[in-house]
Parts: C-alpha cells; sequence; structure tokens
C-alpha cells in the first residue's frame, strides 16, 4: 500500500517535533519534507527568532529536506497568504506525490480553520496529528520521552522575560504560573528543539544574549557551533 505523501509545517520548536513523531509513527503516512517560514534580511525562523543554519542543521538530523517560506522583517497577512501558497507549489513540483501538509496546532479552533482555508484551493489536505491532546501531559510527555529544548522567545506581556534560555523540563514546567499554556499554545513562550527522538544527533549551540525587541518579546539568541565546539 502507497502510504499518504506528508509535508510538515515545522517551526523548530516541541509541538513541530512532537508532530512528526506522531507522524512518523502512523504506517500510512510517510513525511517528505519539512516546511519553514524564515524572515529574510534577518535569517532566522519567523517569530521564533532562531537562525537559519540551527534550522538547516536540525532538518539534518532529522533527514528530511527542508523548504522555506522566504517573507520580509514587515509583512501584511495577504503577502503571508501569497508566499505561503507560492511555496506549496514550489514544494508540489518538487514531490508531486505530496498529498498533505500537517500542523502542530494543539487547541486554538481559529487557527486550524485558517489553515484549513488556506490549504483548500491547494488540493492538499491538513492534517493536525496532535490535536485534542491535553497539553499538560503532552509537556510532561516531551520531556520523559527525552526531548530536549529550550525557550528562545517569551512575550513578556504573558509571562517573565527571564524564562528565556531557560531548558524546557520538569523545572520549568513547576514554575510557569497558571495563566501559561504549558506547551505555550497561546503564544507565551516559543523553543527550539535541539536533540530527541527521530534526531541522528545533537543540534551544537551555545546560549548567546537576550534581547527585547517591540517592547514585548525576549528572544534568547543561540548560536550555531560546530562538533568540536567551536562557533560557525
Amino acid at each position: 500500500m502507497t502510504r499518504k505523501h506528508v509535508l510538515l509545517s515545522w517551526s523548530g520548536g516541541k509541538d513541530s517535533a512532537l508532530a512528526l513523531q506522531a507522524l512518523r509513527a502512523d504506517s500510512d503516512v510517510e513525511v517528505v519534507g519539512l516546511l519553514t517560514s524564515v524572515t529574510r534580511d534577518y535569517e532566522r525562523i519567523s517569530v521564533h527568532g532562531v537562525r537559519r543554519s540551527l534550522l538547516e542543521c536540525q532538518a539534518e538530523r532529522l533527514r528530511l529536506p527542508l523548504f522555506t517560506i522566504e517573507l520580509d522583517p514587515v509583512t501584511t497577512n495577504d503577502v503571508y497568504e501569497s508566499a505561503f501558497l507560492a511555496a506549496v507549489e514550489r514544494v508540489k513540483r518538487e514531490l508531486p506525490g505530496l498529498a498533505a501538509i500537517a500542523f502542530g496546532d494543539l487547541f486554538l479552533a481559529d487557527v486550524r480553520a485558517y489553515r484549513e482555508r488556506l490549504l483548500a484551493p491547494t488540493g492538499l489536505d491538513a492534517l493536525f496529528p496532535i490535536w485534542g491532546v491535553d497539553t499538560a501531559e503532552l509537556a510532561h510527555r516531551f520531556v520523559e520521552e527525552g526531548f530536549v529544548a529550550r525557550l528562545v522567545c517569551v512575550d513578556t506581556t504573558q509571562l517573565d522575560g527571564s524564562f528565556a534560555h531557560r531548558m524546557f523540563d520538569d523545572s520549568l514546567l513547576a514554575e510557569l504560573p497558571p495563566s501559561v499554556d504549558p506547551c505555550g499554545e497561546r503564544g507565551e513562550f516559543h523553543t527550539f528543539v535541539s536533540y530527541g527522538p527521530g534526531y541522528d544527533g545533537p543540534v551544537g549551540y551555545t546560549v548567546g544574549d537576550t534581547v527585547l525587541r517591540d517592547e514585548r518579546f525576549a528572544y534568547g539568541d543561540l548560536i550555531p557551533v560546530q562538533e568540536t565546539g567551536t562557533p560557525l
């Protein structure tokens, strides 16, 4: 039986990693690539702020081709949608058997509906492999199963900026305020997964500065390193 070819919308964070794990466990599915939004001038993953070189290393460790949506630093939703659809058409040309795009969304119904609407004209299905799983359960499972992640962006209107650069572990989960979702599903924080199930090896980095942008978002920079520990 031919397996369904799926492209995963990949942010580099824990929900993407859990979605990939779920897809790879499904015998009816074959993940054929990752799709990530990158901000051109900064050369970083959009919203998360992680350097493109670390994203590329993630894709290598996961043994998957990487496709990008190239965005300007300041963009409108209409421009984003056009860039997204253009990227999907490029991927379809390179991967003619592509049948669906999967997303790591958990419970925000409006976000899911938006993704489904956006994909409708492409002829591709929208998949949500970890949708509806309790986020506290999911967060603890992520830690228990050996994933390694660090907070790279914190919305300081929802969570104290001191959480930037913290490891995503049981200690962090115990300290999160009750108002903050354990998976940061409402945008409270974003993560970078450097190792875990499905990785060929760890993504090497050192911790850089924490920078506050737009008087709101605390970005914890990660600096890529070679296997020898030398900064790239």
